[in-house]
């Protein structure tokens, strides 16, 4: 049995007759708008951006589904009106439509859009959930 499938069979033991527990990357949008969310994390040493993720209020998506094997997953999001809900200081590569992109260099030239991510750290643990909240109010 490979590796992968006798950790997800030991965590499903684990939680004994429970529903069986998968490691992943989810993101819940607590906002009033719907919202489009890209992701970045490490891939082989190289930076692998992909998206769009569309997220209603109140709602969840799981925007890596396997394991969690890297510690740091970067996460942008702008609502459908491309108003920034949530960015940061790692500058990646975004495409106006569904995308998969390597690489986070050279974004304009590569003919892509740049956009500043925020960095996760997920403490290495298998399984994290991101709450975009509404702005303060003031």
């Amino acid at each position: 049995m490979p590796k992968t499938n006798l950790a997800y069979v030991i965590s499903c033991i684990i939680v004994l007759f429970g529903t069986c527990v998968r490691a992943e990357f989810a993101v819940c949008n607590q906002t009033f708008d719907v919202v489009n969310v890209a992701i970045g994390k490490f891939d082989e040493n190289v930076l692998e951006t992909s998206g769009w993720w569309t997220i209603g209020p109140n709602q969840c998506a799981n925007v890596i589904d396997e394991e969690l094997s890297v510690r740091y997953v970067y996460v942008f999001a702008q609502d459908v009106f491309g108003k920034i809900v949530l960015s940061g200081a790692t500058r990646m590569c975004v495409a106006p439509d569904k995308f998969e992109i390597r690489g986070e260099g050279d974004c304009i030239v590569r003919g892509f859009i740049e956009a500043p991510f925020h960095e996760v750290d997920t403490l290495r643990t298998e399984r994290w959930t991101l709450f975009l909240t509404p702005p303060p109010s003031g």
